[in-house]
Formats: C-alpha cells, structure tokens, sequence
C-alpha cells in the first residue's frame, strides 16, 4: 500500500495532467465544426497514447463504453506500462461532445485516477444523481427525497429561503417533472445542455457559479467523475444507476453490482486515495480552454487529491508541433 500511494504522488505531478492536456488540445482542434463523433475520437485516441506511457498497471472501469461498443478506452480495457501499481481508472476525454461540437462553454477533458479496486465499476448506464458543495452535515441531501423537500433542507443549513437557491439540470425531456418541481418550490433553474461532470462541480463554489444543487439523470461514468471530484474538494453526491431492463440488470450483476436499486454516496463511487484531473476544451465556469497561438498552445488544468484535499491549477504553454507532446 505504501508503495501504491508513492506512485501516486508521482502520478500527481504533471503526468496525469499531460493525459488530459492532450485529450483537451486535440478535441479544441476541431471546436466549432459540429462534428461530435470526430472531437471524441481525436480525444481518446490522445487520452489513450498519453495514458500507455504511463507507469502503471491501469484498468479501466469508467470509460468511452463496453467493449463490444467501444473500440478504444472501453471498461475493462488495460492501459499503461504495466511497470507501476494496480490502478483504476474513469475517465472521459470530451466531456461535453456537443458543446465542443458547438464551442460552448465547460466542455472539458477528464480523468479519474484510484488505488485498484477503489472506483465504482459498472456498465455504461444511466444514473440518477443529486450533488451539493461542502460545509454541510453528512446526509444533508438523499435522492429519495423529492426535491422540494432537499432544497428546503439545503435553504434552511445555508439560512436562506429557497428562491435564493439555484439549481443546475441537465437540458432534456427526461427532467420535464424534475424542473416542473423544481420551479414549483421557488427555485432558480440553470439549464445546462451537456457536461453534466462541470454541472456538479459547480456546487462546490456557489458564489462564482451560482450553482448550489445539482439534480438529474446522465451517464453513470459522469456520475463516478463527478464523486471523484467532490471526494478530493468536498461535497456530498448520491447516485443510483438505472438498471430498467433485464439486460442492464445481467450486465451490472457481471461486473459485481447484486442491488441494482443500490443507492451509492460518492465515497462509495470512489474509495480511498483518488486522484482527479480535468482540462478545459472549450471555456468555461472552471477552467479556460484550449487557446492557440502562434507557435503556442496554452491549456488550463486542475489537478486534485482527496489523501491531501490538493489542488493544483497548472497554466501551460506548449510549443504547437504537428503532434502535441
């Protein structure tokens, strides 16, 4: 064990930043040009190069896909030199594919970073989840709870009303009854179209975001990010993954999940030592995106350990060569 968390200090350093920089700068290449499923590639093909020269024996437990779906960084795909520590990984290399498609703001390259067998692994499915920042009493929020009754409970420890809370909800039909409640009870709504990871984050600074609750259903390797994040900067989260078919049952149930209606707190998402890198694609609420200049590339990142609660912003300039390094 203490030779894992020395590899992990290692880790910490630039070299899991350069795995988001090169996902970040190679999906910012194509911003704007409406083409989804092109920034994704070029981002995992950049993630995967970047993770392989890393001294680690990783698997992937939260990534682009199952296998049979995926062709690169799916769950349960090995990645690294394998001269290093058993380490699990979630990752996203576009998060936010249709705002990069659109060069929106808070489309980010993302990775997660444990000690093995300390992330949630679980098929790419849906979750519900529910988010807030720190500084609150543990069990503050609780998905089985409608949400008028959380957001009373987060007005009353923050010592407002609920109409001066703000709430952030992914854009999609899905939530028409999520947001009809949501309103109903007084509350600000900040619709966001995609990003779900950011949109939780965001909680965590409420006086520079104005988010200070996340509701919603999004993909279950969002949700894993998400509580990976909030374990190395604080926070609650709780998530539920949406096992509404036979099939998704089966598929959870291989990889280890027997209470398909389980619901999971984030230090059950992410256990122990975690690591957590993100870099801006496009700009945004957290993080400032790719810019290219002449000769230049600049990149914004954050990394973040819960063992430390550290969190390094790194601000770098890289020569721009036909290929980034």
């Amino acid at each position: 064990m203490a030779e894992n968390k020395k590899a992990l200090d290692r880790i910490l350093t630039l070299e899991l930043a350069r795995v988001t920089e090169a996902a970040a700068v190679a999906a910012a290449r194509l911003r704007g040009q409406g083409d989804e499923k092109a920034a994704d590639q070029v981002a995992v093909d950049a993630m995967r190069t970047e993770l392989n020269r890393l001294p680690i024996d990783g698997t992937v437990v939260i990534g682009e896909g199952e296998r049979d779906e995926a062709p690169m960084l799916y769950i349960g795909e090995e990645v690294g030199t394998k001269n290093g520590p058993k380490v699990d990984i979630a990752l996203d290399p576009l998060e936010g594919t249709t705002i990069c498609a659109k060069n929106q703001p808070n489309s980010l390259a993302v990775i997660a970073l444990a000690e093995g067998g300390s992330l949630l692994y679980a098929p790419d499915v849906y979750m519900d989840k529910i988010a807030i920042g720190p500084g609150y009493e543990p069990g503050l929020i609780d998905l089985d709870k409608s949400p008028s009754e959380n957001l009373a409970a987060l007005a009353k420890a923050k010592g407002c009303e609920v109409k001066d809370l703000t709430a952030c909800v992914l854009d999609r039909p899905r939530h028409a009854k999520i947001i009809e409640d949501i309103r109903a009870a007084g509350c600000a709504i900040y619709l966001i179209g995609d990003g779900d990871v950011a949109g939780v984050i965001h909680t965590v600074t409420p006086e520079e975001t104005g988010v200070d609750i996340y509701f919603g259903t999004g993909g279950a390797p969002e949700g894993v990010l998400a509580a990976a994040a909030l374990r190395c900067i604080g926070g609650q989260m709780q998530g539920r993954l949406v096992l509404d078919t036979p099939e998704k049952v089966e598929r959870a149930r291989k990889m280890g999940v027997e209470d398909p209606n389980k619901k999971y707190d984030m230090n059950e998402m992410a256990k122990g030592d975690v690591l957590f890198a993100a870099s801006g694609v496009t700009d945004g609420n957290m993080l400032d995106g790719v810019k290219f200049g002449r000769g230049e590339i600049h990149t914004h990142t954050v990394v973040m350990r819960s063992a430390t609660g550290t969190v390094r912003e790194i601000k770098a300039r890289h020569q721009d060569t036909s290929k980034f390094s």
